[in-house]
């Protein structure tokens, strides 16, 4: 048993390396990129070329995660500010919430464990130190940490 959850809808790129555990559906991951086990990657979610997906993480519909990132373990995005299970008391779909976006551009590197809320652009080569909870845009070549996230120096 492979223990792999690939729907036919994911386009893989050449060279592509999957872990045992991954759960990907509607998502497109780019050439030469390594998933690590314990993934879910949603729809309509974008993984550039080259980059490192560590376990335990989790990239929901609307991410954008450009070329050569490096994504901890255990990150979590978030798609939604607002959620709600219900909606006038019945179970929410599709179509009672907007899917808010997230970019991660070229060469960003986040640590384990953080959260990074929707609505946001981490610009290119940005670190983001473990556990950090980002709430607002980072700048290109930003070093932040905590929570909420906060510039500590540029590289």
């Amino acid at each position: 048993m492979n223990y792999l959850c690939i729907a036919d809808d994911v386009k893989l790129g050449n060279n592509v390396k999957l872990s045992k555990f991954i759960n990907l559906y509607g998502c497109t991951i780019g050439d030469e990129t390594k998933i690590g086990a314990f993934v879910e990657i949603q729809k309509n979610a974008f993984v550039g070329k080259n980059c490192k997906i560590s376990s335990h993480s989790f990239i929901c519909e609307g991410v954008t995660i450009e070329d050569e990132v490096f994504i901890g373990h255990n990150v979590t995005f978030i798609n939604d500010k607002k959620p709600r299970a219900t909606t006038n008391g019945k179970l929410q779909t599709e179509s009672d919430w907007k899917v808010e976006p997230t970019l991660v551009k070229r060469g960003a590197s986040i640590g384990s464990s953080c959260t990074i809320l929707s609505n946001i652009t981490i610009g290119e080569y940005a670190i983001i130190g473990a556990g950090s909870i980002v709430t607002k845009d980072v700048p290109p070549n930003a070093i932040v940490a905590g929570n909420p996230a906060k510039i500590l120096k540029n590289i």
